[in-house]
This record gives structure tokens, sequence and C-alpha cells, in this order.
């Protein structure tokens, strides 16, 4: 049986200057966001439309606001609204933790929008451009979170090859390293899939579609391994708070996914 190697969150002390392991993850994050973006936008389609790497390295500054904007505040409103009512100062306290994925997404979508008007693009052109550039972000944060021996695994069975002790846990019970099931599944997986279907011209917005049902799949699958929220637990039906979220996720993808395709349908028989 493995057990976690309670690594030191801390990378490198300069002094009295600390540079963490989750900090770099995300320094990594956002260096994968603009190497990809310059790529993708090479692609025919997107340089008949005049975009630049500098339009990456403008997007990266607008989604980095959304990230830490809405991923903080989705926190405060969909895990711990209460707390954070009665204790409003707390809600900028972001370096004792506290973010959420779906909060952060609802972020950069907003931010996107900032974007597009700013640049008189599309949106969903915009959005198009960004999914696949994504996942190896997320990638990045579940190693971080694994390094940090944060949001582990569910109990597993002790003959699993690969179930871990997190003492971080408060016990000595093996569990699924769930962050590396998510740095495999929402990462390297979904990475591959929206690169994959996103090197095609498709209907504006497909490849965007793509990117929010695949995550909602797999980090509703992933979810089944994930210990829940210890001050939540699991909601109805049996499923996290996590898996709530990407209920709505999954069910909007898909329709804007069809609504794209039949927009283009539309336009082109009036044409």
């Amino acid at each position: 049986m493995l057990v976690h190697p309670q690594f030191d969150p801390v990378a490198l002390s300069l002094g009295p200057l600390q540079i963490h392991w989750y900090g770099l993850t995300y320094v990594a994050a956002f260096l994968l966001f603009v190497a990809l973006g310059a790529r993708r936008v090479r692609l025919a389609h997107f340089a008949r439309a005049g975009w630049t790497r500098r339009d990456v390295e403008d997007m990266l500054f607008y989604g980095v606001l959304g990230v830490v904007i809405g991923g903080r505040l989705g926190y405060v409103l969909f895990y711990k609204p209460g707390l954070y009512l009665v204790h409003p100062e707390q809600i900028l306290m972001v370096w004792k933790g506290g973010m959420s994925f779906h909060g952060g997404l609802l972020g950069v979508m907003l931010a996107m929008v900032g974007f597009a008007r700013a640049r008189k693009r599309p949106f969903l052109e915009v959005m198009d451009v960004v999914a696949p550039c994504v996942p190896t972000g997320l990638a990045a944060g579940r190693l971080g979170n694994f390094i940090n021996g944060e949001l582990w695994g569910r109990a597993a069975d002790p003959s699993l090859p690969w179930a871990m002790v997190f003492p971080q846990s408060g016990s000595m019970i093996p569990r699924h390293p769930s962050q590396l099931y998510q740095f495999a599944l929402e990462g390297l997986l979904l990475f591959a899939f929206t690169w994959w279907y996103g090197r095609r011209e498709r209907p504006a917005g497909q490849v965007a579609a793509a990117f929010v049902v695949g995550y909602g799949v797999l980090r509703f699958v992933a979810e089944y391994f994930r210990e829940p929220d210890s001050f939540l637990g699991l909601l109805a039906l049996g499923m996290s708070m996590g898996q709530w979220l990407c209920v709505p996720m999954i069910a909007g993808g898909a329709a804007l996914w069809w609504w794209c395709g039949r927009r283009v349908r539309t336009l082109g028989s009036r044409a």
C-alpha cells in the first residue's frame, strides 16, 4: 500500500520569499495556454480571421482575472454561502483556500465576453480558440492538488495496487488518488479529445461546446472516486456538489453543440 510522500509545499525559498508548488502549477498552466493558443491560431480558419499570438497573450490577461475572481466567487456561492454571508470579510482571504472550477469557468466566459467586445470578434469564435488550450492547465492544477495532499479520494480496496494513504486526511485509510485520476481524465484525455476535435473547422461554438460536455462527463465520473467536501457530504441522489454542478454543464453544452450545428444548416439553406 502506498503512502502519500507529503511533499514540502514550498518549492523554493529565497530569504523571506517562498515559492509554492501550487503557484508554479498556475504559472505552468498560463505558459501552456499561450504556447498552445499560439499554435491554435495558426490553423487556417483562424489565420484567415486574423488571429495572432498577441491576441492569445491578451486573452490570457482577461482569462486570469476570470479564473481568480470567478473561481473565488463560485466557491463562496456554491459551497459556503452561509459562512461568507456571516463573515463577508473572509471572501478576499484567498490564501486560506477555496476555489471552484465551475465558478472559474463562468468567470472566464464573462471575461471572454469582454475580450470579444473589445476586439469586435464573435464570442463563440473566441471560445473555440480558448477551449482546447484549457485542459493542460487543469492537469497542472491537479498535480498541484496531489503535491499538496489535498482533495484526496474516497476509501479504496486495500488490494488496489495504487491505493494510497493520505495522512493529511487524519486517517490511515487507503484511498483513491483522485487528484491523479482527474489529472488523467479532465487534463490529458480531455486535452487529447478537444485538440483533435478542434483541428478541423467546425460550426462556431461546437468546439467550446464539446469541451463543456467533455469536462462535465469526465468530472462527473471522477467525483465517484473523490471524497466529498466534509462540510457538504453527499447531496440528493447520493451525488456530490461537483456532480450536481456538472449536470447543467452537460445539458447546456449538448444543447449548444446542437444549436450551433442547426444554426449553420439554417443559414446555409437561406443562402
